[in-house]
């Protein structure tokens, strides 16, 4: 049985690659077991300011945002109208309140391979809250309490949390990063099919997506 085995490269942080996601959500429902999706690594923000990449940790004193770079981040966030306003594309609120924004990229990443760790279930259920709940829910999903919540919002046991504590999750994250260089990824979200060199760049339309992956299944590929 042909099977369409597709890399892709995204960021929690990034608007375009929640379209991308829920595209191919939807290339899953239709395709079955004829498609295999890997999510890869890239970091739009590898660094938090003034520190290095990392998962928070549960010492870590409360994150402080001025009431200026709050606004800032808000009207950052208006960008957000154009994903929103294509077909077959997330849910995205512009934010609103005083909930600070992320930090950097890091920590939703290991979060995810944490889950991953657990099974493709398990990947796929925390992957989906994570992008909902920065894009719709205007949550910050660097902070280690609002992580914990969505861990258990996404069906997970709770002490298997911990697991995002381990060193070669973090590891991995930044691993996956600089291979995303190497083979050529500039900008999220892009992918690559198995069986074809060519890197696919931004979020493309659902028909773009269809056609690839059936041309894969065709042996045209």
């Amino acid at each position: 049985m042909a099977i369409a085995r597709l890399t892709v490269w995204s960021d929690y942080l990034c608007p375009w690659c929640y379209n991308a996601a829920v595209r191919l959500e939807r290339m899953e429902e239709e395709f079955g077991d004829l498609l295999e999706i890997e999510w890869r690594t890239f970091l739009l923000r590898p660094h938090p300011r003034g520190g290095p990449p990392g998962f928070p940790s549960v010492d870590d004193p409360p994150r402080r945002v001025s009431v200026e770079g709050l606004a800032k981040f808000a009207r950052y966030t208006e960008s957000w109208q154009r994903p929103a306003a294509e077909p077959d594309s997330g849910e995205f609120h512009l934010w609103d309140g005083e909930t600070p924004p992320p930090s950097h990229s890091v920590p939703p990443h290991v979060a995810a391979k944490a889950a991953a760790s657990l099974g493709a279930d398990a990947f796929r259920a925390l992957h989906r809250r994570l992008l909902a709940a920065y894009f719709t829910e205007n949550r910050d999903i660097t902070d280690r309490s609002t992580l914990t919540a969505l861990w258990a919002e996404a069906g997970l046991d709770g002490r298997d949390f911990d697991r995002c504590d381990d060193p070669a999750h973090l590891q991995e994250t930044l691993k996956q990063h600089e291979e995303a260089a190497d083979n050529g990824v500039t900008g999220v979200p892009a992918a690559k099919m198995e069986g074809n060199e060519a890197i696919i760049l931004g979020a493309n339309p659902v028909e773009l997506y269809r056609r690839w992956i059936q041309k894969k299944l065709d042996g045209k590929i």
